[in-house]
């Protein structure tokens, strides 16, 4: 008898998705709920899982990503021409919802500024029924999911602007009661002060920056932090993200492997540019 073995699955592919419906939900921020048969098998692993969003440029129906005959993508993707290829952007899964009959709910919150760049301007026009296209995780437990606490973590630090609040909004969420949070949140306006829902024992200080609000490391090192073994998970602006993270590392003298740091962007540069310099330095 031959034995058939199913094939496995690739932990990240590309999904279709369609816009459900959106809404504002503070002055910097925009959700978007994506739905449609596209997404099916998606399987966020929750905390800060981030997916990449292809959007269209304007005049197309929606987002070109060329796919090779092989199934791939990225090279087919990167050889078309840039006003044509869809522009990649890299979000964090805020929510996912499934339906009794399997259909999945994907929420994404988009962060807004004046001077946005194309996903902003996309999300403040989204409407039912557009189309995007993202790169995302078939399985739950994926390498995109940073935030992990150690099992012997006492109280967990947590730090981000407001392009990383949604992935520090949902890692709170993940939180189990009985766990210790300290929350340093940088937003553009007191109104970006969302509710936050978790079962943590946390306390959260908001940084609203038009009210003249100190830095993220300022207030971090002024601060006086529980004792116990922590774990820190901090995201935003690539430069500030360093500063806070040498002043855990080297100051407060934090296990550097128990410090998760991520740049989700960086003053004075696209995104694109960004990859290109990753690209050069991996070199």
């Amino acid at each position: 008898m031959t034995t058939v073995t199913a094939p496995a699955i690739a932990p990240f592919r590309l999904f279709g998705l369609t816009v459900l419906r959106t809404e504002r939900l503070s002055p910097s921020m925009q959700r978007v709920t994506f739905g449609g048969p596209g997404l099916d098998g998606f399987a966020a692993g929750g905390r800060d899982q981030s997916l990449s969003l292809f959007l269209p440029h304007p005049g197309q129906a929606e987002p070109v990503v060329p796919v090779a005959e092989d199934g791939t993508w990225f090279d087919a993707w990167r050889a078309a021409p840039e006003d044509v290829r869809a522009v990649m952007r890299a979000y964090t899964v805020r929510a996912q919802r499934r339906a009794d009959d399997g259909a999945t709910e994907v929420d994404i919150d988009f962060a807004l500024h004046d001077d946005g760049g194309p996903a902003c301007r996309w999300a403040e026009a989204a409407a039912p029924g557009q189309r995007l296209k993202g790169l995302g995780p078939a399985v739950e437990d994926n390498a995109s999911v940073r935030f992990r606490p150690p099992q012997d973590t006492a109280w967990v630090l947590i730090q981000a602007d407001e392009t990383a609040l949604p992935a520090a909004s949902a890692a709170l969420e993940w939180l189990p009661a009985g766990s210790r949070a300290e929350v340093w949140l940088e937003v553009p306006h007191a109104g970006d002060r969302l509710e936050l829902r978790t079962e943590a024992d946390v306390t959260v200080h908001w940084l609203v920056r038009d009210q003249g609000a100190p830095s993220a490391v300022e207030a971090v090192r002024a601060a006086e932090l529980p004792g116990g073994t922590p774990y820190a998970w901090i995201a935003g602006e690539a430069s500030g993200v360093r500063e806070l993270r040498r002043h855990l590392v080297q100051e407060r003298k934090f296990d550097r492997r128990r410090v998760t740091f991520v740049g989700y962007w960086r003053r004075g540069l696209s995104e694109e540019q960004l990859r290109e310099e990753a690209a050069r330095t991996s070199a």
